[in-house]
């Protein structure tokens, strides 16, 4: 009788165990808990409500038909890039008045994590549209009004001051072709993007969307911006 008792415990043990596994959230999933149903309010779920197109073709793009360059949309008196390198910059000084910015420190560039600085005139800052221009086009914004192709141009939330040499290696790239070398931004960089795109109706590829959720996985708590 002992020596029945003590075969039968290995097997209920061995039960005991996969109940347990098989009630443990995300360990049945590949890859874990990222790969379930994504918070509410998180660039993850918000990447759902994102449309999904084919890529349209760059016939009719040009810089222009998204306005001049740096407008005041604001009504500040400053121009757009000056407004940002004030948000982003640390140590501003300003050639006159308290709009031409002559020089100042990225202190943490986003894309790099490097300090970068900057002085009017031979800048190594860009100001960068988190999601380009052209990209914008062939995804939906060929069809929109001159005045929102204007907004979206000179909106805070799609545009940051950044290394310059890196900003020109991305070039028009979505987040199917390029991520910020700097690995610690990149949730914050692809949430940014799906905010920009979810704001105003920008489609996005399937290789896109896969490659944000990717991201998002690793950052499943990351909100928007």
């Amino acid at each position: 009788m002992l020596t029945y008792r003590r075969t039968l415990a290995a097997p209920t043990l061995v039960v005991s165990v996969l109940l347990t596994a098989a009630c443990s959230p995300g360990t049945d999933l590949p890859g874990g808990a990222g790969h379930g149903t994504a918070a509410p309010g998180t660039a993850l779920a918000a990447v759902d409500t994102l449309t999904v197109k084919g890529r349209a073709p760059m016939t009719g793009y040009e810089r222009e038909k998204f306005g001049r360059a740096w407008a005041d949309v604001d009504g500040n008196g400053c121009g757009t890039r000056d407004d940002v390198l004030k948000r982003d910059l640390t140590g501003v000084r300003f050639t006159d008045g308290h709009c031409k910015v002559a020089s100042g420190t990225l202190a943490d560039d986003p894309y790099t994590g490097t300090t970068v600085r900057y002085v009017r005139g031979r800048s190594k800052v860009d100001i960068d549209h988190v999601v380009a221009l052209s990209d914008a086009w062939q995804k939906g914004a060929r069809t929109w009004d001159v005045e929102t192709r204007r907004r979206f141009a000179n909106d805070p939330l799609n545009l940051l001051a950044v290394d310059a040499a890196t900003n020109r290696r991305k070039s028009d790239g979505d987040a199917a072709t390029w991520l910020p070398p700097n690995r610690a931004y990149r949730c914050a960089y692809v949430a940014r993007q799906v905010a920009v795109k979810k704001k105003y109706g920008v489609w996005v590829t399937t290789g896109e969307r896969d490659a944000m959720k990717r991201v998002l996985d690793t950052c499943p708590q990351q909100r928007l911006p």
